[in-house]
């Protein structure tokens, strides 16, 4: 009899200990995944493009994936330094470089966007004026009115940024020695190119590729997502009058708030979206791209030009 109480109570605290490890492992799987997107470029295109990206992982970790798109690019990187944003596919160098300066430990590197085609990792600062303009090169700005992105965008202002200080000297305050006569910030690379067609901007900087075919806007950038939205003939309404050198691609990251456990499911799902639904990972990325590997040393050079701008206002 005693036998038999004996292997009750030692089944007894074995289920009890299954129930509670099953307990813990639940409280460890959130019901909720949040997924940034940085700002500056048409919200309803970018929520429509990741709405396939929800759903996929919605069904991978039984979760309700959040669309948490931002109207510029501090939101996405609050939204990570804060753990109110768990995921981002597709971040800013420069953003990313805000994030890693405030808290290196603040999130991981899933990998690096790399082209389908050429296997390139990386892209292009552009500045582009209108295709009818007299504007060849930078000096034909001088006295116009000029056009940068975001004060996060790696593109959209920081090289450039860099390059227009060694060139004309001064900041972007002082419109570089009043070398332009007004230097404003749009919001976004969207509406760099509309201020550009619009007049507003003589010209203003944006980014792309320089792979692919010109006139369908390249395999990934802004004119691509643009000319896709609504502006089929942009290639031939605009000219490129600078570009700078290669700007490593945009890192895939993972916020490391997460649960270990739940954290290591979503980077799995993350690379299962690109192998499994490829088509759907590259609307999301707005080019044709896949995961490659990845680390923070591939940001180094990015990392150090934020600290420098950073303690340089």
């Amino acid at each position: 009899m005693k036998k038999h109480i004996s292997g009750a109570l030692r089944l007894s605290a074995l289920m009890t200990g299954f129930l509670l490890a099953w307990q813990a492992a639940a409280a460890e799987q959130p019901k909720e995944l949040n997924l940034g997107i940085l700002g500056g470029q048409n919200a309803t295109q970018q929520i429509g493009d990741n709405q396939c990206v929800k759903e996929f992982l919605d069904k991978e970790l039984s979760v309700d994936t959040k669309l948490r798109n931002s109207s510029d690019y501090s939101g996405v990187i609050q939204g990570l330094l804060g753990g109110k944003v768990d995921v981002v596919l597709s971040m800013s160098p420069s953003s990313y470089a805000s994030v890693y300066i405030n808290n290196p430990k603040a999130v991981d590197i899933v990998g690096i966007a790399v082209d389908d085609k050429d296997k390139s990792r990386g892209y292009h600062s552009v500045v582009i004026v209108k295709a009818d303009s007299p504007y060849k090169k930078l000096e034909d700005l001088k006295g116009k009115a000029f056009g940068f992105a975001d004060p996060d965008s790696t593109s959209g202002y920081l090289i450039p940024n860099y390059a227009f200080k060694q060139k004309f000297g001064g900041n972007a305050d002082n419109k570089y020695n009043n070398y332009f006569s007004s230097v404003t910030f749009s919001g976004g690379h969207e509406q760099d190119i509309l201020g550009v067609l619009n007049g507003q901007f003589a010209g203003a900087v944006t980014w792309t590729s320089m792979v692919g075919d010109y006139d369908s806007g390249y395999s990934t950038g802004a004119f691509n997502r643009l000319i896709r939205m609504d502006h089929p003939n942009l290639m031939k309404e605009i000219r490129i009058i600078w570009e700078s050198p290669i700007i490593p691609n945009g890192p895939i990251l993972v916020s490391n708030s997460l649960p270990a456990a739940f954290k290591a499911k979503v980077v799995t799902a993350i690379k299962k979206l690109d192998t499994d639904n490829h088509a759907c990972f590259v609307k999301a990325m707005g080019g044709t791209q896949h995961i490659g590997p990845g680390s923070v040393d591939d940001f180094k050079q990015i990392i150090e030009m934020k600290r420098e701008l950073v303690s340089a206002r």
